[in-house]
């Protein structure tokens, strides 16, 4: 890594947009086109031309300063990480011994997504909590992702853990947790693997397993179980950004960059998949794209799949064995959301010490519950400092 002192300060951070950019969002939200509609405009097709139409209505309207007002009022900084600039925001807790909490958040967001969880995670005692249950919170935006950008070759899931690891130290902590949802998830698993000195364990919203092709692992199965793995086959039919995004992610940046528009409907995932559940609030899902389109981010977003995909591909030709997960590890399952099947995910994590299951929420249950989410974080480290 590179540690020269200029590369490794940490220095304060603020969310700017000059209002020459706000006018240019206007301008292009008033020219927008929308594609021709589908036969049924509803979600089955792709994001829907009703929907879009709210949502640039809604856009133009968007008090952007107050936004930007929320999103500076907790401190951010930067610095950089393995020559990778790293954006975050850290806010240390009031009461004394505070656990170091590292939250990683998912595509296609970015540090905003967990701005209603600090609040409660840094000073529960404010919030109807017990000052143990206390955190110092860092919220990185992932290389490539909102205000860490631009981002170089190489930056795998892996790669993020291994800097996130230094960017903890670096803030001085000698042991944390991470909580991750999605690619945050994956981030955190990847901590879980590395499992550095320190590492109090992992809390995440999902556990990407699935079935290995042993007849004894359906054996296993509960009906609820079955209910996941038709989540699973559904949400491969309608996937495709997947694909796109670890095949040609430069390709399909071109018009996300170019088009407001098109990075909100290319956003589809903030409706919980594209199938309408969400619970996401409309001004959240605006401010996310907001964040990513004033920072040009829809390249560097895209480009971790296509990096995990071809390191995916290195280690089954190098014949390479899946890794165990052994860190403490806490699963909390949402209604709409992917479901971890335990059974799997108990071959490929062998220290699974935690698993809720929730009647609401989705993939951005941060955004959606987030007090559900404050409460099982709580719940998971509270059981780890008591085991």
């Amino acid at each position: 890594m590179n540690t020269t002192s200029a590369s490794t300060a940490i220095r304060p951070f603020r969310i700017e947009v000059a209002e020459a950019e706000l006018d240019d969002l206007r301008e292009r939200l008033a020219r927008t086109r929308l594609p021709q509609p589908a036969p049924v405009d509803d979600w089955d097709a792709g994001t829907p031309n009703s929907y879009l139409r709210e949502a640039v209505d809604r856009w133009r309207e968007l008090d952007w300063r107050a936004v930007e007002a929320r999103i500076n009022a907790v401190p951010h900084f930067i610095t950089e990480v393995d020559e990778q600039p790293i954006h975050f925001i850290h806010v240390r807790s009031p009461h004394p011994g505070a656990t170091p909490l590292l939250l990683a958040h998912t595509y296609p967001g970015s540090s905003v997504d967990y701005l209603d969880l600090i609040g409660p995670l840094v000073d529960p005692v404010a919030h109807g909590g017990r000052a143990e249950d206390a955190f110092d919170v860092v919220v990185p935006d992932a290389p490539g992702f909102g205000s860490s950008n631009p981002v170089g070759a190489g930056w795998t899931t892996a790669r993020v853990a291994r800097a996130y690891d230094e960017l903890m130290r670096r803030l001085g902590y000698d042991e944390y947790g991470i909580h991750g949802s999605d690619n945050g998830a994956l981030v955190a698993r990847e901590l879980g693997l590395l499992n550095p000195d320190g590492f109090l364990g992992l809390h995440v919203l999902q556990l990407f397993s699935f079935p290995s092709g042993d007849p004894a692992e359906f054996e296993r199965l509960e009906p609820q179980d079955y209910a996941g793995l038709e989540h699973m086959q559904w949400f491969q039919s309608v996937g495709g950004y997947n694909t796109m995004n670890a095949s040609r992610p430069q390709t399909v940046a071109v018009g996300l960059s170019d088009s407001p528009v098109g990075l909100l409907a290319y956003s589809e995932l903030f409706n919980s998949f594209g199938n309408g559940t969400s619970l996401v609030p409309l001004d959240a899902i605006l401010t996310e794209v907001s964040v990513n389109w004033f920072a040009n981010a829809a390249a560097g977003m895209s480009r971790m799949y296509l990096e995990d995909a071809r390191a995916a591909a290195a280690a089954a030709a190098a014949g390479d064995t899946p890794a165990v997960n052994a860190a403490p590890t806490g699963v909390a399952v949402f209604a709409d959301d992917f479901q971890t099947i335990r059974v799997f995910a108990e071959r490929d994590n062998s220290n699974i010490v935690h698993w809720s299951r929730f009647d609401r929420g989705g993939h951005f249950a941060a955004l959606e519950v987030p007090e559900l989410v404050v409460g099982d974080i709580r719940e998971f480290f509270a059981g780890l400092r008591s085991s």
